[in-house]
């Protein structure tokens, strides 16, 4: 199965070549400032299974903390995928096209979750991020 995305104006495009697993809801202060919103919502792959099909020149990467950031188009701005020590090894469910074949499974660092947002359905909630996630 292979996964297309990209950012809004189309000039980035990627693939995901592996399965998406561990799909989380972020509610973290960096997160919410990256996207705009309450939470960002990524899904992670074995970085091996990743690849920039266009646009790669436009891609900046933000790190926020040493080794881990976030890798947006210059062009539009769209957050296309996150990094942990020079590898993308998570992607935003928000940039797929179609089905991603997986669905949240919870709630992460809710304990700095935007005051004004409500959780309403019944997924886990953790306050930071919990073990193996």
């Amino acid at each position: 199965m292979t996964i297309k995305g990209g950012c809004l104006c189309g000039k980035v495009r990627y693939e995901v070549t592996g399965p998406l697993f561990d799909a989380d809801h972020c509610h973290c202060s960096m997160c919410r400032r990256q996207h705009g919103a309450a939470f960002s919502t990524y899904a992670e792959f074995n970085p091996g299974d990743f690849i920039w099909t266009s646009g790669e020149g436009l891609v900046k990467v933000y790190e926020a903390l040493p080794g881990g950031g976030w890798c947006f188009c210059s062009e539009c701005g769209s957050t296309l995928a996150g990094t942990d020590k020079g590898k993308i090894t998570t992607v935003t469910l928000g940039t797929i096209e179609g089905d991603p074949g997986i669905k949240p499974e919870s709630h992460i660092f809710v304990g700095s979750k935007a005051q004004w947002h409500d959780i309403y359905d019944d997924l886990p909630q953790f306050e930071e991020r919990p073990p193996n996630t």
